[in-house]
């Protein structure tokens, strides 16, 4: 639904904002609307009189109040909130922000993400605390009403005390193994302390038998104290609790969450699963994880951010390993390495997105939203602001958990310059080349990343790699200036790098293809742009090494024409020809994954970074090709003459044929091996006579 299908309300809040509704309404396409100054307020009765049908309101401060009055009055279909002042209204550039509020409006008036598979949960509260005896029996006893709890004490201490009653599942010993997700983690520890206090009934006989008072009332033997002089393993009798000589000592258990106390979590990857939680000796962080466990019972569900299609994979081939880029950079574990393929736990993936930006081939995309559903809202923008009169249009991507940031900024009297329109997304590491690419050629001079600081160190370093690729193909081919940013604000005030940035050159004609999800055909649709309106056309662009785009070079002297890697390319880029030994390469399918380079046995093949946007580059060119070697008996072809050759180079001084005339059957095709062999034995026979 487009916005001129949309019921719009716009509030000046106050008077704080110049909003100028004609120019808004003819950019939009829409008939001017009212402009309020207090909707929220004195103007209630005004908003609830005209609320009806698809609506479309500029306020997302008062959002759940303008949501309640709509919904009560029963003739609103859909209502969409959308913020214009933080953006754009409160800004020291204000007054020119009006084609930027257009594009707003109108890319909040685009349909919502399509639905996507979810990933359910599903906890029935067994909560496993892991950690010092005394904290871990101190938050037991807090969670214990709600919660069914289990403690893995993994430390005595001579001030802990048990109760007598067992409400509460208590185990010592050290974690070994811990994995799953909330509703499925899985932990495995060894029982290090002689008394078993599963077994142990709690009856102090133990305790009061040990003349060195090496037992506490946390039912631990001190190691150090013990003398062993085994009164308490008598006095504990037929209770068999007690045991010096324990051999079994493997333990394991099945949990919905887990509340890991230790000094050092035991997950330590950037992003912990789900139902994980890690507070450390912070009394307040434990107090504060300890009110969300309470809630993390019941079933859950989440989109499943990613799609994957393992036949344009190029992690591996035939055991020979290429691309790891997405298992490299997941910070969750989520990913990882499944024969020729790869893996991915739905379970453990938190939506960052970073493994699609890394891909490639496009192999593994992001889900919800789709590429081809955040392109429509950048050539929304772009287009909009560009009809409204808008000059040097930019983009900038932020979470949106980073949308206070950008409210301080506006508060603070800076908010975000006219010319720049933000798109919030899941993650800012969900976006990579292909859409920064495409919003160049659609038109934005700039293109820039907010990052908070929250974000994984290898999401920050792929993201550069990537604008750093992304900078040079524009800047080759003469698009002058920094179109790409990526703004650190965990390094101080972000409000510098977003208006001390100089308008870098667009091209002169906005792009009109679509972006798909398909990443390497989007990204062909914008280099074929950029170079078609390149003010200093550049081919190939020379790139550096670990770019997705590239060529490869075949030493021809090397090459036997053994076509191993035509068959481990799993891009095509390498074929054979069907009529005669020939080695084509296409540099447009070319993801420079590795794996041709791994497999060849003569080691005669490079890899050539760069980027070449000419039409030869999507055609097949001849690498490599060889003569026929015929066998020398009958004629019939039998590969290649090196490949041949080669074999017999390396045969020559093997005993098997050091006979009169094995090497020469080597030259001779299989039936023609059988027939000389035969001849030649029955002329020997016919000597022997």
């Amino acid at each position: 639904m487009s916005i001129a299908e949309k019921n719009v309300f716009l509030c000046s809040c106050n008077g704080t904002m110049p909003l100028d509704a004609e120019a808004i309404a003819r950019a939009a396409g829409v008939a001017a609307p009212p402009v309020h100054t207090a909707m929220c307020q004195r103007e209630l009765g005004r908003f609830k009189d005209a609320s009806r049908g698809d609506m479309l309101v500029a306020c997302t401060q008062e959002q759940r109040l303008l949501g309640e009055i709509a919904e009560e009055v029963g003739q609103v279909r859909t209502i969409r909130f959308v913020n214009i002042r933080e953006t754009a209204g409160w800004s020291a550039e204000a007054p020119h922000a009006t084609p930027k509020i257009a594009a707003l409006l109108a890319a909040a008036a685009l349909p919502d993400p399509e639905p996507v598979l979810v990933v359910s949960y599903q906890s029935e509260g067994r909560l496993l605390i892991i950690g010092p005896v005394d904290v871990a029996l101190r938050w037991a006893e807090v969670l214990r009403p709600t919660l069914s709890v289990t403690v893995l004490a993994t430390g005595a201490s001579r001030g802990a005390e048990l109760r007598g009653a067992r409400e509460i599942s208590v185990f010592s010993g050290q974690l070994t193994q811990l994995s799953g997700w909330l509703g499925a983690f899985e932990a495995k520890w060894t029982q290090q302390n002689p008394i078993d206090l599963d077994l142990c009934t709690r009856c102090n006989a133990c305790v009061v038998a040990c003349p060195e008072h090496a037992i506490g009332n946390d039912f631990q033997v001190d190691l150090d104290r013990c003398k062993a002089h085994r009164d308490c393993v008598a006095a504990c009798g037929v209770v068999g609790a007690i045991d010096f000589t324990r051999r079994d000592t493997a333990r394991s258990g099945q949990f919905d969450v887990v509340l890991d106390l230790s000094p050092t979590p035991w997950l330590r990857q950037h992003q912990p699963p789900q139902g994980y939680f890690a507070p450390g000796a912070d009394p307040l962080a434990q107090a504060k994880v300890a009110a969300e466990i309470v809630l993390a019972v019941g079933e859950f569900e989440k989109p499943k951010f990613f799609a994957y299609k393992a036949s344009i994979c190029a992690h591996s081939r035939s055991e020979k390993t290429g691309c790891t880029q997405c298992i490299d950079v997941c910070s969750t574990l989520a990913i990882r390495a499944d024969g020729d393929h790869i893996a991915v736990e739905p379970h453990l993936c938190m939506g960052c997105g970073a493994c699609t930006t890394v891909c490639p081939s496009g192999a593994i995309t992001y889900a919800y939203p789709s590429a081809a559903e955040i392109g429509a809202r950048v050539r929304t923008l772009l287009a909009t602001y560009e009809r409204a009169g808008g000059r040097d249009a930019g983009i900038l991507f932020h979470a949106a958990d980073s949308e206070p940031l950008l409210e301080s900024l506006a508060r603070r009297g800076r908010g975000l310059p006219a010319r720049l329109m933000p798109i919030a997304i899941e993650h800012v590491a969900s976006v990579g080349i292909d859409v920064w690419m495409a919003a160049l050629a659609w038109g934005a001079s700039s293109i820039g990343v907010l990052a908070t600081g929250r974000e994984a160190p290898q999401y920050l370093a792929a993201l550069r790699f990537q604008m750093s690729l992304a900078e040079t193909i524009a800047n080759e081919q003469g698009y002058q200036g920094e179109h790409f940013r990526l703004i650190d604000a965990s390094a101080g005030d972000p409000a510098p790098a977003l208006w001390n940035w100089p308008v870098a050159l667009p091209p002169r004609v906005a792009a009109t293809f679509a972006a798909t999800n398909d990443k390497r055909r989007t990204l062909a649709h914008a280099f074929e742009h950029l170079a078609s309106h390149a003010p200093v056309p550049r081919n190939p662009i020379p790139l550096a090494a670990g770019s997705p785009f590239g060529a490869i070079d075949v030493d021809r002297g090397r090459c036997t024409m053994c076509l191993a890697c035509v068959g481990a390319c799993p891009e095509a880029a390498l074929l054979d020809h069907a009529e005669s030994p020939k080695l084509r390469f296409i540099e447009s399918n070319c993801v420079q994954c590795g794996i041709c380079v791994a497999t060849c046995p003569e080691q005669a093949i490079a890899l050539v970074p760069r980027l070449d946007v000419s039409a030869e580059a999507r055609a097949p060119r001849v690498l490599n090709e060889a003569k026929i070697f015929a066998c020398v008996r009958c004629g019939k072809p039998m590969g290649t003459e090196k490949v041949v050759g080669a074999m017999i180079e390396r045969l020559r001084a093997h005993s098997m044929f050091a006979a009169e005339g094995a090497l020469e059957r080597l030259k001779m095709c299989a039936d023609c091996r059988v027939v000389d062999l035969m001849t030649n034995e029955r002329v020997a026979d016919i000597r022997n006579v």
